[in-house]
Parts: C-alpha cells; structure tokens; sequence
C-alpha cells in the first residue's frame, strides 16, 4: 500500500534543508531540469518522459521500439533517495558516478550525449554547490 502514493521528498535529511534548497537551485541552473522536468501536470516526476540520445557511454545497443541502442527514456527522479542502485543497467550506487556518465562524444556509431553540455556546467561547480546538488538527489 506504501507504492500507492508518490515518494515524499525528505526536507532536511542529507545535508539539511538549506544545502537541499541550494541543490535543487543548482539543479535548475546546471541544466538537469531540462530533461528531469520537476513536475508534469502537477505530478512531481523529475522526468519529461521522453526518449533522448545519450551517446556512446550509456549505449545499450539495444532497440525497443523507436528507441535506438544509445535513446532512453528519462528516467524519474521521484524515490531517488531510496534507490541503491542507478543507470539503466544499475552499474553504480555512486550519484556523482551517475552524473559523470551522462556525458559521452559521439563514436562514429552514436551521436554526442544530449547531456554532455550539462555534465559540462555541472563540472564547472564548486565542490560544495556540487555536494548540494547531490544532497537535493538524494533528498527526492
């Protein structure tokens, strides 16, 4: 019954609620939000549900669908917090991992990752505005 309702997002834990309110700025001005939309029809997912190329890092070379080997669906963020596992094939429980992989050039086979100019401003970071970052994430 608990899976019947939408994750509620922690407000203070980790980091506390100011290092959680910086990260989900960041969050915004990095760019994550432009894929990871915070909200669809009032409905807090952090994803806009649509397919995107994510170049050669994260290629899968699988086709589902319309989705070729290296397009994945965005994947909500809501629950994020709970989670041990990320990526579509789980391959790390590090976030900061997570984000770094988003990033690919293109290989000849696949396109450039749409993510990679955001990895890029997220890497420009200070160290702290990226430890809030991670403490939104791990808020949700």
């Amino acid at each position: 019954m608990r899976f019947l309702a939408p994750p509620t997002p922690a407000s203070s834990m980790p980091g506390g609620n100011e290092a959680i309110a910086r990260g989900k700025q960041q969050f915004s001005l990095v760019g994550c939000d432009d894929c990871h939309t915070p909200a669809i029809g009032g409905v807090p997912l952090f994803s806009d549900l649509a397919l995107h190329k994510m170049g050669p890092g994260l290629a899968d070379g699988i086709q589902q669908g319309l989705a070729a080997g290296d397009e994945f669906r965005t994947a909500p963020l809501w629950g994020l917090g709970q989670r041990i596992f990320f990526l579509h094939d789980g391959r790390t429980s590090d976030l900061l991992q997570v984000i770094l992989e988003h990033a690919s050039d293109g290989n000849g086979v696949y396109p450039l990752s749409e993510a990679t100019q955001v990895v890029k401003n997220f890497s420009r970071l200070a160290e702290i505005d990226k430890q809030d970052l991670l403490d939104f994430l791990r808020s949700l």
